[in-house]
């Protein structure tokens, strides 16, 4: 920051040793009025004086500080409305939304067992051969599976 733009005409130029010793109206938007009321409330004269109030200290801190505080009360109800609202949308009973590296299926779904199926091919195929040839190819005598 350049220093000069921050404090009036007459003490652009000065050493920051010279500004910290300098009346308040040194400083730009302070003028003679508001730093006579400050030196009469806040019993200050210079820019040091101001600087080291302990009121200023205060008030830089929870300034700073307030940046850094967690959530208040407001957004941890709206955080909380959030997850009720994804909670039923979306239950944590669903094994999906449990985990999503899921590697297997604890219960399989219902379906045709093939090697078994696969086995009684040849069955079926000399049943139609007894029959006489039956059932076209491709197709099975009345009774038969497929």
């Amino acid at each position: 920051m350049n220093i000069d733009t921050i404090v009036n005409e007459q003490f652009k130029g000065k050493t920051f040793a010279e500004l910290v010793n300098a009346p308040l109206s040194a400083l730009r938007g302070i003028g003679e009025q508001q730093a006579s009321a400050l030196a009469d409330t806040l019993g200050v004269n210079t820019i040091g004086e101001l600087a080291g109030l302990q009121v200023v200290n205060y008030a830089i801190a929870i300034k700073a500080l307030a940046g850094c505080e967690g959530v208040t009360s407001k957004e941890q109800a709206e955080e909380t409305l959030l997850d009720d609202a994804v909670e039923m949308t979306f239950p944590a009973s669903d094994p999906i939304s449990v985990d999503a590296g899921i590697t297997r299926i604890e219960v399989a779904p219902d379906m045709v067992d093939a090697g078994r199926d696969h086995q009684h091919a040849s069955a079926i195929e000399a049943n139609q051969e007894q029959a006489g040839g039956a059932g076209a190819a491709g197709q099975f005598p009345t009774g038969g599976k497929r």
